[in-house]
């Protein structure tokens, strides 16, 4: 008898984690972050990004664990998934990256890869690969080269690099540099011939590709 995977629901588990959050922080905290992000959405840098039906610029970037990955080689090997995500230290980052890893054998199965990237150092990016024990390629885009051929890069302002300090989370150690730089989290799902079948992002930082319809993507397109 095959066994089913359950598919994690991201959407429950962040508004779960956002409940929690919301329960213990301070609620000029909350007002500061809805404002920022309120203003980070009106400035229209979403629309910037890879669209549907583009094609996806090519990358040569260390992995995690070490060695170089291609997106030609993995192209080479069929479809491929390829998930920009802030950092280590974000929490919404870290339920996606867990999730993702759960389905990895239903990615798999499509005949698809899957390649995570942020702007964090190696040594980080390594951590983040340890403590979530993930077996997809984790890769380091330092200094956001990559993530600015997508279209995904903006400066933090100064009220959410305030922020980022008082959480306890300096840019410039994660990512080796002084730009306070991220990008805003995208998944692009790519067919064989590198363009763009799916793209989801947004501004808004707690928002994910769900994985089911991360799946059902590749399954529409399987064997093209």
């Amino acid at each position: 008898m095959a066994i089913t995977t359950e598919i994690p629901n991201l959407k429950s588990l962040i508004a779960e984690f956002m409940e929690k959050m919301a329960a213990h922080a301070p609620p000029e905290l909350l007002q500061t972050l809805g404002t920022e992000l309120g203003t980070l959405a009106a400035s229209g840098i979403a629309h910037r990004a890879l669209p549907v039906g583009g094609r996806a610029p090519g990358f040569s970037l260390p992995e995690a664990r070490g060695g170089v990955i291609t997106l030609a080689a993995e192209l080479a090997k069929g479809p491929v998934v390829v998930t920009f995500y802030r950092g280590g230290w974000c929490p919404f980052c870290d339920l996606q990256l867990r999730a993702y890893q759960s389905i990895l054998s239903e990615i798999h199965g499509l005949g698809a890869q899957l390649i995570a990237i942020s702007p964090q150092t190696p040594d980080y990016a390594l951590s983040d690969t340890e403590k979530k024990a993930l077996t997809f390629p984790v890769l380091s885009d330092v200094h956001q080269v990559v993530a600015r051929q997508y279209g995904l890069v903006f400066k933090l302002s100064p009220a959410l690099q305030a922020l980022q300090v008082q959480f306890g989370n300096p840019m410039p150690k994660f990512n080796g540099d002084d730009s306070w730089e991220l990008p805003m989290p995208g998944t692009f799902v790519l067919d064989k011939n590198g363009v763009v079948q799916l793209a989801h992002v947004d501004t808004d930082y707690t928002r994910r590709l769900e994985p089911s319809a991360l799946l059902d993507a590749l399954r529409a397109f399987r064997g093209q």
